[in-house]
């Protein structure tokens, strides 16, 4: 595994576990297919916080991943919403 030194833990929150289930559940089918050389992350929930946590081998490639789960995190939310929590 290469060297990642750069290190980022996005934390989002939710009004209710249901909610933060949902995420969590969208995006754990990804984690693992996305990433690379450059970049890998984890994910976990807490009550009613999804916590994505990354790691790169450089800032352009973390960047790039927290940009990637972010947007993969709006659409679960926007998803979510249509049948709501």
């Amino acid at each position: 595994m290469p060297e990642r030194p750069h290190t980022t833990a996005l934390v989002l929150e939710y009004d209710s576990e249901a909610a933060a289930r949902t995420v969590e559940r969208s995006l754990a089918q990804e984690v693992g297919e996305i990433d690379d050389d450059r970049s890998a992350t984890t994910l976990s929930r807490s009550g009613t916080a999804v916590e994505l946590a990354i790691e790169a081998a450089d800032l352009v490639a973390l960047r790039a991943a927290a940009n990637t789960w972010l947007s993969l995190a709006s659409v679960a939310e926007r998803t979510a919403e249509t049948v709501d929590f």
